[in-house]
Order: C-alpha cells, then sequence, then structure tokens
C-alpha cells in the first residue's frame, strides 16, 4: 500500500508538472535559438557600422547576457516559481551597482558615445580637457593621447565626451598663425615681398590654400604684420619653426629691422 500510494504521488507529479517541464525545455531551446539569430543580426548591424572591435565585443556580450537573464527568468516562470521577487532582486542588485559604478558607467557610456559617433580616431591630433596629443589608444572607460613632449595622458571619456573637443585632423590642412613686427623704416611693400618668398621657398608650406601675408596692427614700436602659412598637420611644428629661423635671416638679409626694446637712462646732476 505504501508503495501504491508513492506511485501515485509520482504519477500526480508526472501529470502535474510535465507538461510544464517540456513546455519550459522547448522554451529554453528555441529561445537560445532566437538569441543565436538576434546576436548574429547585431553583429552584422555592428559590423556593418564599422564600430571599434572593443566596442562591438562588449555590446554583443551585454546584449547576450540581458537576453540569456529575460530567457532564464521565462522558463522559470513556466515552471512554477514565482519569478517577481526574482526579478526585484535583480533589479534592486542593478541599482546598488550602478551606484556603486557611477562614474565608471558614466565612463563606459561616454566611451560609447565616443566610439558610435566618432569625434576622434587613432592617430588624430586633438586638444581636449586642456591637453594637446594624438590619439594613440581609445578604449571603453579612457582614451590615451600622446603629446608632443611624447608623455601619455589618460582621459577619462565621461569628462571627454562631455567636453569641447578640437580635432586638428579632420580637414588633413592647418593654418599656422604668426606675427611678426619690423621697424616703421622699414618699406612695407618690400617688407610682404621678403615675407612671401620665405614661404613660398619653403616646400613644407602648402600653396593651396595660398599662404597670405598682411599687416595686422600698427603696435607702439613696430609695424606687425600676419603672417598665415598652411601645412599639413603632421608638417605644422616643421612649419611653424622654420619660418620663425628664415623670416630673421630673409629680414636681416633685406636690411629690414626687427625692433627691439630699447631702454633709456636719464641722469640728473
Amino acid at each position: 500500500m505504501e508503495t501504491q500510494k508513492w506511485i501515485d504521488k509520482g504519477i500526480d507529479f508526472i501529470v502535474e508538472f510535465g507538461p510544464k517541464v517540456i513546455g519550459a525545455i522547448l522554451i529554453w531551446i528555441i529561445g537560445n535559438w532566437i538569441i543565436k539569430i538576434l546576436l548574429k543580426g547585431a553583429k552584422k548591424a555592428l559590423n556593418a557600422g564599422n564600430y571599434d572591435e572593443s566596442l562591438k565585443k562588449f555590446l554583443l556580450n551585454l546584449v547576450n547576457w540581458i537576453l540569456k537573464v529575460v530567457l532564464i527568468i521565462v522558463v522559470l516562470g513556466t515552471v512554477g516559481v514565482e519569478t517577481t521577487s526574482f526579478a526585484a532582486i535583480i533589479a534592486a542588485a542593478g541599482l546598488a551597482i550602478g551606484l556603486a559604478l557611477q562614474g565608471s558607467l558614466g565612463n563606459f557610456a561616454g566611451g560609447v558615445l565616443i566610439m558610435i559617433f566618432k569625434p576622434f580616431k587613432i592617430g588624430d591630433l586633438i586638444e581636449a580637457q586642456g591637453e594637446l596629443g594624438v590619439v594613440k589608444e581609445i578604449e571603453i572607460f579612457t582614451t590615451k593621447l600622446n603629446t608632443p613632449t611624447n608623455k601619455e595622458v589618460i582621459i577619462p571619456n565621461g569628462a571627454l565626451s562631455n567636453g569641447n573637443i578640437v580635432n586638428y585632423s579632420t580637414e588633413g590642412k592647418l593654418r599656422v598663425d604668426l606675427t611678426f613686427g619690423v621697424s616703421y623704416d622699414a618699406d612695407i611693400k618690400q617688407t610682404k615681398e621678403v615675407l612671401m618668398n620665405v614661404l613660398t621657398s619653403n616646400p613644407k608650406v602648402l600653396q593651396d590654400p595660398a599662404p597670405s601675408v598682411n599687416v595686422s596692427e600698427l603696435a607702439d614700436s613696430s609695424v606687425n604684420f600676419a603672417v598665415r602659412p598652411w601645412s599639413s598637420v603632421a608638417n605644422y611644428w616643421d612649419v611653424y619653426f622654420e619660418t620663425h629661423e628664415q623670416v630673421k635671416i630673409a629680414l636681416d638679409a633685406a636690411g629690414i629691422e626687427i625692433p627691439y626694446p630699447h631702454s633709456v637712462e636719464i641722469h640728473k646732476d
């Protein structure tokens, strides 16, 4: 009799929960199949968008885990497990983790925005957060710059994405803004010719856009000329320094004085 009782209970259990278990197994199999299709479509979309490889991997893993958690909750609900409290626990844990990692999540969001909208790319010369340098690496949480003095600067992506970014490489050309002063006794036309000759004779100075030389100011002790050569991004500093040196040599050769401060001493008896 006792054996028959347990057999009856077993049959009742199978009758009651058997269909639920079978349904849960089917949902798990079909759910995993759907997840694979969705991940395949997401991967194809990310590849078409030419996003950063690290961003693609992170987003695909994130989507995969979210879908798996949803699938597990659905399966548990199918077999009769109360999922309301389970979902509440997950939501509370997510909130706690979000508050604890608020700064990191901000940097992550900034990294995602940078990789999606691409205000700069690796190799670009940018100025941001008070730093000037070539972009060395773009990561999920930080961006690394290599400064002209060969220092590595690591900037959090949260601050970077929310601040002003000056990208010197986008247009492929940069204007070098220089100012030179000459004596009031100098001939303006001759000075402009000497300065322009310096620019046109330097192979690193671009001729399109054309360089320009114009009087910019009648200062206290000098006539100042705005000298504006154009260069490629890579040759910017070469043009900057070479133009200073060549202008000094050319003005000296032409007998054009570059004024400098004078002091007068007055002695009283």
